[in-house]
């Protein structure tokens, strides 16, 4: 088997690092002993990871009763926001929700403060092209600029010209005064590329008017960028991975529980190949792999299988009689490996 393999995983992608757990075993129900979990980040030239860590979904494949799962595990989405004004509070609300981990600066006290924004990880208070050349942005990065004029907006957009591109840059405003603010950064020498890759206007258009419809067309475009890719950058991720699943994965030593792992799916289902839930003997869960009738379906095997050192793959229907007495509006099937962890 292995020795939490997942702590090495959180150690690589805190480092800013993409890569994959190649998971391998035989029938569907063992010993762990049998379930075999190694690391790769593409550079063994096996293409299968390499198109699993470009398109973003977990890649599992049956030859006869040898089974293989290769799942793609990236960065934590760090979404900048520069600019604490109105617009920001419901948009680092809607984004914390769905996953990102917020960093808000603003050089005003009175807009940079945590009483302002409990959600976000990280507050500063600083000239946005310090805070900037601090926060050493990454490949992995989104960043946001709703600054409250178009000279802090030029300020931000020279600061972050100036190191790695991140994977989305979007600037609020109207198309002329982000033209100007372009035009002028690249009359100082900034890359054209680069400016023309900003998103501007700023999110999907569905005719927002207040700072909530305004967020929310961010966030929709965040999420399109993530899941789908809007740009020139290749790499999306499709992955319904839990960072906190990881994390809890990485840091928690003996302690028994059950890893459940949602493998392939096919339909309308509530959670995606990728999806972890961790059960405990008491019933507690960490993640999900869908509520209702999608999770409890699984929960019992999974507590019976807590120190039982086996695994076992279980087909969850939604498409039944059962499913449909529910009230369930999914019409799909998830196959989830269950191991016991410890």
């Amino acid at each position: 088997m292995y020795k939490n393999i997942y702590k090495e995983i959180l150690e690589k992608v805190s480092n800013g690092e993409k890569t994959c757990i190649i998971s391998s075993w035989v029938n569907k129900e063992g010993v762990n002993e049998n379930l075999h979990k190694n690391i790769v980040d593409g550079s063994e030239g096996d293409i299968q990871v390499n198109n699993t860590l470009d398109g973003g979904i977990p890649s599992y494949v049956e030859e006869n009763e040898n089974r293989r799962l290769i799942e793609p595990f990236y960065p934590e989405e760090r979404l900048i926001i520069l600019g604490g004004g109105h617009i920001a509070k419901p948009l680092v609300d809607f984004a914390a929700k769905i996953g990102f981990s917020i960093t808000l600066v603003d050089d005003r006290l009175s807009f940079a403060n945590r009483e302002r924004f409990p959600l976000a990880k990280q507050v500063i208070c600083d000239g946005f092209g310090n805070a900037i050349k601090s926060l050493q942005l990454k490949e992995s990065d989104y960043v946001i600029i709703i600054t409250r004029g178009h000279r802090y907006d030029s300020d931000c957009l020279r600061a972050i010209c100036k190191g790695s591109e991140p994977k989305y840059v979007g600037m609020i405003g109207s198309r002329r005064r982000t033209a100007i603010v372009k035009e002028n950064l690249e009359a100082e020498g900034c890359s054209k590329e680069r400016l023309n890759r900003v998103h501007t206007p700023i999110g999907l258009n569905i005719g927002g008017i207040t700072p909530e419809e305004i967020a929310i067309s961010i966030v929709a475009e965040l999420i399109y960028e993530k899941r789908l890719g809007l740009g020139d950058k290749k790499q999306v991720n499709r992955s319904d991975m839990d960072f906190d699943v990881l994390k809890v994965l990485s840091e928690e030593e003996n302690v028994p529980k059950a890893l459940i792992t949602v493998i392939s799916a096919k339909g309308s289902v509530p959670r995606g190949a990728g999806a972890k839930m961790i059960v405990y003997p008491d019933g507690r869960i960490v993640g999900s792999v869908g509520g209702g009738c999608s999770e409890a379906a699984v929960i019992g095997d999974a507590r019976h299988i807590i120190g039982t050192g086996t695994y076992k793959m279980l087909d969850i229907d939604l498409t039944g009689d059962a499913a449909e007495e529910e009230g369930m509006v999914c019409g799909g099937i998830m196959t989830v490996l269950v191991e016991d962890f410890n």
